[in-house]
C-alpha cells in the first residue's frame, strides 16, 4: 500500500463538492461548457475591485529593498496593525497587532487554531449543515469532530448543542453566514450560547473555544447583518479572509484574530504563531499582504450576487422547490424532492445541471447551488430544474 490507511478512507470519503466537479468537467468536455450548468463550486466569479488593481501595481512596483524577504510568523506588522483597527471598528474591542495572525487563507487559519487548542480525543463540535473540510481539519490535530445538528431553519439548536458538550469538548465551530445554506445566526442565540459556554467552563475547568469562520460576513442581503461573535463571548477566535470580500480566492490570505477578552491571551497567540510556521502555512504572500493593508475598508460590490440570488430563487418558487431564501453568501440549500439528495442530484444531471448532495454537508435530503455564475448560466437552466422536479411525484 502507498499511502497510509487513514489517508485512503479520507479520499474515499472525500468532498462530494469535488466529485460532483470532476463528474461536470467530464460532461463539459463531452457535450461542451455552454451546455453543462454547473452550480458545484463556490467560486467566486466576479473581479476584484479596481482599487485592488491599483494597490497590487504600486506594491508590486515599489522599489525599496527586502520587500520579499523572511517576515515575523505572525505576519507582516504593518498588515497586522491596520486589521486590528479595523476590527476594532467593526467590534468595539481593542485590538492590538499581536492579537492577529495573517494566514494562507481561512483554511489555514482553522488548521492553526485546532492545532494550537486540541490534544489527542479532543473534541470539536461541528455544526450541521457544515462545509466538510471541518471534519478533516479537527482529524488533522487529533480531534474528534462531534456534529450536532441545527434546526429545520437551520439555526442553532441551543439543547441539541449542550447535549453535545463533553468534558473533552474544546471548539465549537460557527460558519455565518453559512455554507451551504446562506443562513445568519442571530445576535440573541450567540449570546446564549456565549451563557452556556461559561457555565460550562466553570462545571469542568477548561475554556471551550467558539470559532467563527467568517469568510461571507460581508456578503449580506435585505439590509441583514453578521452579529459579532466577540460581543456573545469572551473566548472567540475569528478565521477569514479576503477570498469573497475582494474576490481573490486564489491568493489564499486571510487571518485570525483572538478576541482581547480571551482566557490565556498571550499564550493562545503564541500558540498560533508557533502552528502557522510549523505547519508549513509560514508565510501568506509578502506582496498580498502589503497590498491588502491598504484596503481594510474596502469590499467587493455585491449587488451581481444579490442579482443572481433574486433570479435563482424566482425559478425554483416556479418549479415548485422547497427552499429558505439565503440571507447571505452565494449558496442555496433546497430539500431534494422525493427526499433521496442522492437521486435527485443524479435527475438533475440528465439535465446538465451540477448541484451537490447534501449529506456531503452532513444534512441528507437537501441539495446545494452555488450561484456564483453568470445570471446566462441561471436562466438557460430553468426549464431543466422544472422538468427534473416534474419528474419527482408530490
Amino acid at each position: 500500500m502507498a499511502i497510509s490507511a487513514r489517508i485512503r478512507t479520507s479520499i474515499e470519503n472525500s468532498s462530494w463538492i469535488r466529485r460532483m466537479f470532476e463528474e461536470g468537467a467530464e460532461l463539459k468536455a463531452r457535450l461542451g461548457a455552454d451546455r453543462v450548468y454547473d452550480f458545484t463550486l463556490g467560486n467566486p466569479d466576479l473581479e476584484p475591485p479596481p482599487r485592488f488593481k491599483e494597490e497590487l501595481v504600486k506594491a508590486a512596483a515599489d522599489p525599496r529593498p527586502g520587500l520579499h524577504s523572511y517576515m515575523p510568523n505572525a505576519g507582516l506588522l504593518g498588515t497586522r496593525q491596520a486589521l486590528a483597527a479595523r476590527l476594532s471598528r467593526l467590534h468595539h474591542l481593542e485590538f492590538k497587532a499581536h492579537d492577529l495572525v495573517v494566514t494562507c487563507g481561512a483554511s489555514g487559519g482553522l488548521n492553526i487554531i485546532l492545532k494550537a487548542l486540541l490534544d489527542p480525543g479532543d473534541e470539536v463540535v461541528v455544526l450541521a449543515p457544515y462545509f466538510p473540510e471541518y471534519l478533516f481539519y479537527a482529524e488533522n490535530h487529533g480531534g474528534v469532530a462531534r456534529v450536532v445538528e441545527t434546526d429545520e431553519h437551520f439555526q442553532l439548536d441551543l439543547d441539541r448543542l449542550a447535549a453535545a458538550l463533553t468534558p473533552r469538548t474544546r471548539a465549537i465551530i460557527v460558519n455565518s453566514p453559512n455554507n451551504p445554506t446562506g443562513q445568519i445566526y442571530d445576535a440573541d442565540t450567540l449570546k446564549e450560547l456565549g451563557r452556556r459556554l461559561v457555565h460550562h467552563a466553570g462545571r469542568h475547568g477548561r475554556p471551550v473555544y467558539l470559532v467563527a469562520d467568517e469568510p461571507y460576513r460581508h456578503l449580506v442581503y435585505d439590509g441583514h447583518q453578521v452579529p459579532s461573535v466577540f460581543a456573545a463571548y469572551p473566548n472567540t477566535l475569528l478565521a477569514t479572509s479576503f477570498s469573497k470580500d475582494l474576490s481573490i480566492p486564489g491568493e489564499r490570505l486571510g487571518y485570525v484574530a483572538v478576541s482581547p477578552l480571551a482566557t490565556g491571551r498571550g499564550e493562545l497567540e503564541a500558540a498560533l504563531v508557533l502552528a502557522n510556521r510549523i505547519l508549513g502555512f509560514v508565510n501568506a504572500p509578502a506582496l498580498m499582504q502589503r497590498v491588502v493593508a491598504s484596503l481594510t475598508d474596502v469590499t467587493l460590490d455585491m449587488t451581481p450576487y444579490l442579482e443572481r440570488r433574486d433570479l435563482f430563487c424566482d425559478v425554483l418558487a416556479a418549479a415548485g422547490y422547497d427552499f429558505l431564501r439565503p440571507q447571505g453568501a452565494f449558496y442555496l440549500f433546497p430539500r431534494a424532492p422525493g427526499g433521496d439528495d442522492l437521486n435527485f442530484v443524479s435527475l438533475l444531471k440528465e439535465e446538465n445541471i451540477l448541484g451537490v448532495p447534501g449529506r456531503g454537508f452532513g444534512r441528507a435530503g437537501y441539495f446545494r447551488l452555488a450561484f456564483c455564475v453568470s445570471e446566462k448560466v441561471i436562466e438557460a437552466a430553468a426549464p431543466g430544474f422544472a422538468r427534473a422536479r416534474a419528474k419527482v411525484a408530490g
